[in-house]
């Protein structure tokens, strides 16, 4: 299920400001597993916007990036619905697991949080 633009998911759809990251967390609307947790609350926007977290804890860079590239997809696949902000946090537990068990993960997390 693709949104217009969503072909590639656009900076539109990215929350980049700390401000922003830092309201999100202090909501303290979370869900959570053994290696992702995910922050939300409603957003003004047309659209839902999200941020990915992964500390140096994971990896190195090469690592951090392939996750964040990862969890993108899956976000951009998972047909979101409303408009919510949401932040993932990766857990440096999750880096032993492949794209199928990441994605079952984030489903099963988007699903708890009513974001699908």
């Amino acid at each position: 299920m693709f949104f217009k633009g969503m072909e590639k998911l656009e900076k539109a759809y990215r929350i980049k400001k700390a401000r922003e990251i830092d309201a999100l967390v202090k909501q303290r609307k979370s869900v959570g597993n053994n290696f992702f947790v995910v922050y939300q609350s409603e957003n003004s926007a047309a659209h839902f916007r999200f941020a990915i977290s992964v500390s140096k804890k994971y990896g190195k860079a090469v690592d951090r990036n392939l996750i964040k590239r990862r969890l993108r997809e899956i976000t951009r696949q998972a047909g979101i619905k409303g408009n919510k902000d949401f932040l993932i946090i990766v857990k440096p537990c999750a880096r032993n697991l492949d794209f199928a068990e990441i994605k079952t993960n984030m489903s099963q997390l988007f699903a708890k949080a009513k974001l699908i």
